[in-house]
């Protein structure tokens, strides 16, 4: 099985207007953005080239917005260490991760 291009844990995932999960994960493995519940159980899945993300400027610097399937989703991307320094590098390291993936393909 190999490594995963990017992983982060701690995820706050909503779908407007309600939260999903204040614990999930986003996975992009294999071509494929996969969002996914604390639990593990897959909340949606797309191929990369088909997933549109980014930051709004309304949003805040660890959140970033994604489309998945037809679907927005607000991400709140958190630091595992849960320093101020690292919010914004998570949700630039998200986009900067999809971004190398699709550009593969």
């Amino acid at each position: 099985m190999a490594e995963p291009e990017f992983t982060a844990r701690g995820v706050r995932i909503a779908r407007w207007p309600r939260s999903l999960t204040r614990a999930g994960e986003v996975r992009i493995e294999d071509g494929r953005l996969a969002l996914l519940t604390s639990y593990g159980s897959e909340i949606d899945s797309a191929p990369v080239g088909a997933v549109r993300a980014g930051r709004p400027w309304f949003a805040k610097s660890d959140e970033a917005v994604a489309t998945v399937n037809g679907t927005r989703y607000r991400l709140t991307l958190h630091e595992d260490g849960g320093g101020d320094t690292g919010d914004a590098a998570g949700s630039g390291r998200f986009l900067a991760a999809l971004k190398r993936a699709a550009g593969r393909r």
